[in-house]
């Protein structure tokens, strides 16, 4: 018995997260140990630029340029990772992917789900792929589903789903394949930089603070407003309904005075709304923490300093810890 709680303790679940922007391809591999009850670990951290018009919107222009990236981003993973069945995620453009999340009560109707018993996840896949039918308004035949059970300690656990046309994902998967990369999991872009967002702002405030999350990508900004780990508003700019980026925030925050907002993604984007990390606090009426790797876990081996600081992790992030959370 001493054997074995030894060996349980050094047990780690390795997880990956590849963000395919249109400047780069960026890798996080965070790592936890089993069972999942220990401090997150950040393995390995590398960027690979991509040239210009390797990407298009959604589309994958370069296949040979993404694949490229790919081989190389992975080229230097130490032996500790590299040794183990990663599970590797990637992301979709918010434009590419539908979201939705419900209650888990709600799909289930099949027994106890969280039992992890075989025909009560049968059961809930089916609901997935029929939830899935109804927000793309696509045969399922024609689209690429995937999903999470996502369980709060606070509150009621709740099913994720990521639908996107079959296209965008099976391109990906190519250029993945074709760098000897076997991807396991989709996600939209915005959900997995808001599931790191609220990683980084488990690790800095109190259970019920209110705060926002906001995320600067390739296809706007987006905002969240969280109270007691619920989302209680949301945006995204440029949008019909908002006349600036200021009117988008003010609208995000609904009056209620927030501590704290975490940012990640490209904040050099702001510059092209005429905008700055001290407008956005300005705006919001609280304190603006950057999104930081090295804030969210022990980093281990000589990890680039400089990336260990980048906000431009944030979907990586949220990718690998979805990984290691599964």
């Amino acid at each position: 018995m001493t054997f074995k709680s030894s060996f349980q303790v050094k047990v780690r679940r390795f997880a990956a997260g590849i963000d395919v922007s249109p400047q780069a391809v960026r890798l996080v591999v965070l790592s936890q140990r089993l069972p999942v009850d220990g401090p997150l670990r950040v393995e390995y951290l590398a960027a690979v630029p991509l040239p210009t018009g390797a990407m298009a919107g959604v589309e994958i222009v370069d296949r040979g340029a993404v694949t490229r990236a790919l081989r190389d981003v992975f080229a230097e993973l130490p032996r500790a990772c590299a040794s183990r069945t990663l599970r590797c995620a990637m992301a979709l453009p918010a434009s590419a992917t539908l979201m939705s999340s419900l209650p888990l009560a709600r799909l289930s109707h099949a027994g106890d789900v969280e039992a992890a018993d075989g025909p009560s996840l049968a059961a809930l896949e089916l609901a997935v792929w029929s939830e899935a039918e109804r927000i793309a308004g696509i045969e399922r035949h024609a689209l690429a589903v995937d999903w999470f059970i996502e369980r709060s300690p606070h509150g009621a656990s709740a099913v994720t789903i990521a639908t996107a046309a079959r296209q965008h994902l099976e391109t990906r998967i190519e250029c993945a394949a074709a760098a000897g990369v076997t991807l396991t999991a989709i996600d939209g872009e915005p959900h997995a930089a808001l599931r790191a967002l609220v990683h980084a702002a488990a690790m800095e405030l109190e259970q019920h603070e209110p705060y926002a999350a906001i995320w600067i990508g390739a296809e706007g900004v987006y905002g969240w407003r969280i109270v007691d780990d619920a989302v209680v508003g949301e945006m995204h700019y440029p949008s019909p309904e908002h006349s600036d980026l200021a009117d988008a925030l003010r609208d995000l925050a609904g009056g209620v005075a927030l501590g704290y907002a975490f940012l990640g993604g490209d904040v050099e984007l702001l510059d092209g709304v005429g905008f700055s990390e001290a407008d956005l606090a300005d705006v919001l009426g609280c304190t603006v923490v950057p999104f930081e790797c090295i804030a969210l876990g022990d980093c281990t081996g000589p990890l680039p300093a400089k990336l260990l600081h980048e906000s431009n992790y944030a979907v990586a992030f949220g990718l690998a810890l979805r990984g290691v959370m599964e």
